[in-house]
């Protein structure tokens, strides 16, 4: 199958559920990245800062970058200008970065809270209390140039699948907590993001509105 026969597959799968597709394209050559975009694509998610600079300076200007890696405050400046998303956000301080220089750039930057959700060491994300309490501090209320849209998490890697439906399932049930706590009035606090290439079909059973795919899309080799 060719990306753009994929491409075509998943949109079917996901466009009539309402779930938004992020092509996964680090590592990949820009003409992979091309060849998607030309079969209609339009969401790309990058772990990497240098890398996903270097491929808005030669892709399409209407791609919608998204950065889905960790992100480190000093970092930022190199993606405010053009970044449509970024959804690991881990600290109070990386989102006093992303609002500092959204302000410089005259833009609000779209952010999803990175929730930990793994039995993994290795993840980043917050926990279930830390973002309540991020969202109850003084400080966020005066952040401007940044729009919390919801939140991301990553399940454990596991091939135990009651495990991951029950990290998804947690998840999803916080998502609408905090919703109904923090965001009842803004419409803008619409998106979960959650399930990759191995377990996206769970994730969306799970309630997910946003899944980020590299392999199922461009395949396991770079």
């Amino acid at each position: 199958m060719s990306i753009a026969d994929n491409i075509k597959t998943l949109k079917k799968e996901t466009g009539p559920l309402n779930v938004a597709l992020i092509a996964v394209s680090k590592t990949k050559p820009a003409e992979e990245v091309q060849e998607a975009y030309d079969a209609g694509q339009r969401l790309f998610g990058e772990n990497i800062v240098q890398e996903l600079v270097e491929k808005h300076a030669h892709l399409p200007g209407d791609i919608a970058w998204h950065l889905i890696g960790h992100l480190q405050s000093n970092k930022v400046k190199y993606i405010a200008p053009f970044i449509s998303m970024i959804q690991s956000v881990d600290s109070l301080k990386l989102l006093e970065e992303i609002n500092k220089q959204a302000k410089k750039n005259n833009r609000v930057i779209d952010c999803l809270l990175q929730v930990y959700i793994a039995d993994e060491e290795t993840k980043f994300g917050l926990g279930f209390y830390e973002i309540i309490d991020l969202l109850r501090s003084e400080e966020i209320s005066s952040l401007k140039n940044i729009r919390i849209r919801g939140l991301m998490g990553i399940a454990t890697n596991t091939g135990k699948e009651k495990q991951i439906k029950e990290e998804f399932y947690e998840l999803r049930t916080f998502f609408d907590g905090i919703k109904q706590s923090f965001f009842r009035k803004d419409d803008d606090f619409d998106t979960l993001s959650m399930g990759m290439s191995s377990d996206y079909k769970i994730a969306i059973e799970q309630g997910s509105t946003m899944v980020r795919l590299g392999s199922t899309i461009f395949g396991n080799l770079t």
